[in-house]
């Protein structure tokens, strides 16, 4: 029998002590910051004809992102995160108010049908556990009113990496292909590769996706 979302190893681990050492490890400095600016400057770029004005990031950790975003947009800010120190760590920095930093996670985010204008991921589906990926695409799809973005790492096929002492805490795929083979109403909007060397990101591939209306 399949283990529900929120009694999986994957959310377990992130919830506690694992979660906790992978915050010690991407703390913000203005280099990483400026890295995520650089790069959310060309995921937001194709999105000009009908910015998004409100974005919702599922995984945000410390908000890495979200402050990068607070550089670029207007839009209201929502953040999904299952680590209650990291979601604190939102609110006591100022980057969101303790309304929009929810407890949640991928396939449970306390936010009504079509919440946001954007709702996107950022190494987080990496991380979740292949049995339950479709009801968190299915999630991530009913809070989004008009676009999905997601910045992950790519395999031609589903594949499992050991990841810092652990084998099913990383799985790879053509996550683009996933959400298009699963949601006949997406189409692509863009795509693209951030090369590790220019971006300062692990070299992920990036899609975003617009709904039909």
């Amino acid at each position: 029998m399949t283990t529900p979302p929120e009694q999986s190893r994957q959310l377990e681990q992130w919830r506690g002590a694992f979660g906790h050492d992978y915050r010690e490890r991407n703390q913000v400095t203005e280099k990483r910051l400026h890295e995520r600016v650089k790069v959310w400057a060309r995921v937001l770029g194709c999105m000009d004809g009908a910015p998004p004005q409100s974005i919702l990031e599922v995984g945000a950790n410390v908000g890495l992102v979200m402050r990068a975003l607070r550089r670029l947009t207007d839009a209201e800010l929502f953040a999904v995160e299952p680590n209650a120190e990291s979601r604190q760590r939102l609110v006591t920095d100022g980057v969101l108010p303790a309304t929009h930093a929810l407890d949640g996670f991928a396939a449970h985010i306390p936010l009504p049908d079509k919440a946001v204008d954007l709702a996107f991921t950022s190494g987080v589906m990496i991380h979740i556990h292949p049995d339950h990926l479709l009801a968190s695409c299915k999630e991530i799809h009913r809070v989004s009113r008009r676009y999905i973005a997601c910045i992950e790492y790519f395999s031609d096929k589903p594949e499992t990496i050991h990841y810092r002492g652990h084998d099913d805490l990383l799985f790879k795929r053509d996550f683009g292909g996933f959400w298009m083979d699963n949601f006949s109403d997406l189409q692509v909007v863009d795509y693209g590769f951030f090369w590790k060397r220019l971006t300062g990101l692990d070299n992920p591939t990036w899609w975003v996706f617009e709904k039909r209306m």
